[in-house]
């Protein structure tokens, strides 16, 4: 098997940020590029961008699967069916601390090409015109006109999985 013919290393990364959020007692967060294919309240939609809850809290049946990450949540009281293609998330990361990883998001044409599915390369999310250079673990933290959200005043009770 060539580097052409392997699957996309994205789900895979997902699934083990989503862990380590989990692990560490954090609030994984995923950031998705919407479009027809993304299956998301639209009315919470801004600038063709969402960010989701996708802790164990605020979803129920969560798949992270290797094409889509599948659950349901609740918006304004109303449980709704959420379903994102792996390839229309931009980024995860800790709502506590903004540690986590943005992906690359090309055209449509670009991602129907061979190198999409080899594609996990890292970019960063930056507001300056300078991306740092591909394949280094990024520090999301919103930019200046943002607070970011704040954590609970006490610490909610949580339980750990023991193996």
């Amino acid at each position: 098997m060539n580097a052409l013919d392997a699957t996309s290393t994205r789900p895979y990364l997902i699934r083990a940020l989503y862990e380590w959020c989990v692990d560490n007692g954090l609030t994984p967060y995923v950031a998705v590029s919407v479009d027809d294919s993304v299956q998301v309240p639209r009315e919470y939609v801004k600038d063709n961008e969402i960010v989701l809850n996708i802790s164990f809290d605020a979803t129920s049946s969560l798949k992270l699967g290797n094409d889509f990450i599948e659950f349901k949540a609740r918006f304004a009281g109303s449980s709704r069916d959420i379903m994102v293609p792996i390839d229309r998330v931009s980024a995860i990361y800790a709502r506590e601390n903004g540690q986590g990883m943005a992906f690359p998001m090309g055209t449509k044409t670009q991602q129907e090409g061979p190198s999409a599915s080899s594609q996990g390369a890292l970019s960063a999310v930056s507001a300056s015109p300078a991306a740092p250079p591909e394949g280094k673990v990024v520090q999301l933290v919103p930019g200046d006109d943002q607070e970011p959200p704040k954590p609970p005043s006490s610490p909610r009770p949580a339980l750990k999985r023991v193996k």
